[in-house]
Order: C-alpha cells, then sequence, then structure tokens
C-alpha cells in the first residue's frame, strides 16, 4: 500500500507533520478533541461533529476496527487525527480496518504524531480551525493556514447538510406513543431507545413548521442532537417556539437543548474548547445526585438569560458549572445538554426517555 504523509496547518500558524491514513484529500473544520476511551465507530458517525477535524485522546484507535454500524448513515467528521492507527485490530463484528473505513469514505486522517500536545494547545487557546491535507508528497503549508484562518464554524448552517429531509417512520408493534423527532443531526440511538419504550418515532426535517408537526398528531416532540451554532437556526426557534404554544411535551438534547433556550428567549454562547467525551459529570440541581455522562458540543446556554422566559435551570457540569439541564414553571418542556442515549458512553441517564414518555402520560387529554 502507498505510503501517504499528513499535514496538519491550524490557523494559530501550528504545523505539525504526520503519517497519512484514509484518504488522499483535504479536510477543513474546527480541530476538536474527545476523551472517551472507547466508541470512536459512534463518534466518527455522530452529526454533531459535521465541520470539525476530530482528534482522539485516547493513544490506539481502531484496536476493535469497525464493526457494521454506527449513529448515522456514515462518518460525519470531516477528517480525524489518532496517535496510532492499530493495524491489526480484532472484533468478532468487524469487517474492516480504520484505515480502510475512511479510505472507502474519503476521508483524511492522520497518525504518528504528538496528540497530547495538540490537545494541550487547544485547552490553552481553545478549538482552533485548521486543515489537514493528505497526499503521496507533504504539501506547502502557507496555504493551507491561510485557508484555516478563513474557516468559520459558526458562519455556516450545518444541520441541514447532516439532516433528513424527507419524514421517515420508525415503527414498532402496538404503538404506546407516537413521538415526532425533529432532526438537526439526530444520533440514531435516541430512535432505538425510544422504540424501545413502545414509541412509534416520526422523523422529520429541522425545517418542518409547527403547524405540519401538529398535523402529524404527535403525542410528544423530541429535538435532536446536531452540528455547528443554534443561533443561526432561526427555523427551528419558530417551530419549537409554535410547538410550547400548543403545551406539547416537548424534549430537548445537545442542540436540541440549546434550540429550546433560544426558542424561549434564552441566549447561548461559544464554550472555548467544548465537552466531548464519555466522562462528564453532570448534578441534579433537584436531587443532589451525580451522573456521568457523554457529551459532545460547543456550545451552551448562558443561564443569566433565562430571567423572564419560564426556564429555569435543573443540571449543571460538575466540572464548570455550566448549564446541563432545564424545565419549565408553567409548560411541559424539559432538556439535557448531554446524551441520554450514549452511544457511546455511560448510560446513568437513559432514563430520561422513560420520564419524558410518563410526562406525555399525565399531560394527555390538558391540551
Amino acid at each position: 500500500m502507498e505510503t501517504l504523509r499528513a499535514l496538519l496547518a491550524l490557523a494559530d500558524g501550528t504545523t505539525i507533520e504526520g503519517e497519512g491514513i484514509g484518504a488522499p484529500g483535504r479536510a477543513v473544520g474546527e480541530v476538536v478533541f474527545n476523551t472517551s476511551m472507547t466508541g470512536y465507530v459512534e463518534a466518527l458517525t455522530d452529526p454533531s461533529y459535521k465541520g470539525q477535524i476530530l482528534l482522539f485522546t485516547y493513544p490506539l484507535i481502531g484496536n476493535y476496527a469497525t464493526p457494521p454500524h454506527g449513529e448515522s448513515t456514515g462518518i460525519r467528521a470531516e477528517g480525524t487525527i489518532v496517535r496510532e492507527s492499530c493495524r491489526v485490530p480484532s472484533h468478532w463484528e468487524s469487517n474492516r480496518g480504520l484505515d480502510a473505513w475512511l479510505r472507502s469514505e474519503n476521508i483524511p486522517g492522520m497518525a504518528g504524531v504528538d496528540t497530547r500536545a495538540l490537545v494541550r494547545r487547544i485547552r490553552s487557546h481553545g478549538v482552533i480551525p485548521g486543515v489537514l491535507e493528505v497526499g503521496r508528497k507533504t504539501p506547502r503549508p502557507e496555504a493551507l493556514r491561510e485557508e484555516a484562518r478563513r474557516f468559520d464554524l459558526g458562519g455556516v448552517d450545518w444541520v441541514p447538510r447532516v439532516a433528513t429531509r424527507e419524514t421517515i417512520r420508525h415503527t414498532v408493534e402496538k404503538p404506546r406513543y407516537r413521538v415526532v423527532l425533529i432532526d438537526c443531526g439526530v444520533k440514531m440511538n435516541m430512535v432505538r431507545e425510544l422504540n424501545g419504550l413502545g414509541a412509534e418515532v416520526i422523523q422529520v426535517p429541522p425545517t418542518l413548521e409547527a403547524k405540519e408537526i401538529m398535523a402529524l398528531e404527535p403525542h410528544g416532540v423530541v429535538v435532536s442532537n446536531g452540528p455547528g451554532d443554534p443561533a443561526v437556526c432561526a427555523y427551528a426557534h419558530r417551530t419549537i417556539r409554535g410547538l410550547a404554544e400548543q403545551r406539547l411535551p416537548l424534549f430537548g438534547i445537545c442542540l436540541g437543548h440549546q434550540l429550546l433556550a433560544l426558542a424561549m428567549g434564552g441566549k447561548t454562547y461559544k464554550l472555548k474548547f467544548g465537552h466531548r467525551g464519555s466522562n462528564q459529570p453532570v448534578k441534579d440541581l433537584e436531587t443532589g445526585r451525580v451522573f456521568i455522562t457523554s457529551q459532545n458540543h460547543g456550545y451552551a446556554v448562558d443561564p443569566r438569560s433565562l430571567e423572564s422566559t419560564g426556564l429555569r435551570v435543573t443540571k449543571v457540569n460538575a466540572n464548570d458549572g455550566t448549564v446541563e439541564g432545564m424545565g419549565h414553571t408553567e409548560l411541559p418542556l424539559s432538556s439535557v445538554q448531554y446524551h441520554p442515549e450514549a452511544a457511546p458512553g455511560p448510560r446513568d441517564s437513559r432514563f430520561l426517555f422513560g420520564e419524558f414518555l410518563r410526562l406525555i402520560e399525565t399531560t394527555r387529554g390538558k391540551r
């Protein structure tokens, strides 16, 4: 197999050379890191990584190769960076290695670099736009650095690039609930969790209006995770406001949590380097319990902006105090910044799907 070279050029002027893996080509995006020790298949297929180059802090990636499942139809990250790409993977479900998987989806990657040093740079300076070039020769860095400086994740609406464009029904035998899932870049384990609890899930595009969603006669609505800046998704803000006015039970997850806050009059802001991994502690302010959660987000809700919105903070990150959950004083609305469906990660919070369905039960007939 041909030897590929890789060069990562960052907007701050840093350049790093390494071994090329995956497909020859160029990836442009924010360079972000994930601290999970397992779950690289789920992470790479998570639509929330659209527009980003995913760096794994765990030193060996690809050791159990690529089982034939993920959180979407393919790799969503623009590119990936690893310390070591395993050449001899082992897993009973595996059908190909990491390098072959990346090549099959035309995704460039980089290995053989000091990922710890790169993570320390991001932690110190914040997420940095970068350009990853993979080819037979080491490319010239000047043009790549300039391209990295021009990149702005927040200047693009990434949601339509990963969301469904048609309505999809995920049926179960004798469904007890009908839940509309507003797909902003959904991880499919959300659908599996809801199906497993007896809910028919109707996956719809994020641009669907409130009246069109109400025509589907849902018992409740889930607003999914997704990529990018929630402030640019004005169409979703309008839809959520319209559904809230109908007193329909709403549950926002990750980007959906941020969109719910914006729809009700709150504000969001960009985090320095985000929370991405399977080991983030979240404290429930009502019970005092702490849960270990799976997270992947670069924006957060400003708690000061929630005054006079009816929203209240119910959960906070035990590390930095950022908002991790909200409820409403009058309406059947709730949200979490983290991922109760996990995939990958701990399943401490999967009970939240059951709580949402119980909320549906208590509000039936009251609207």
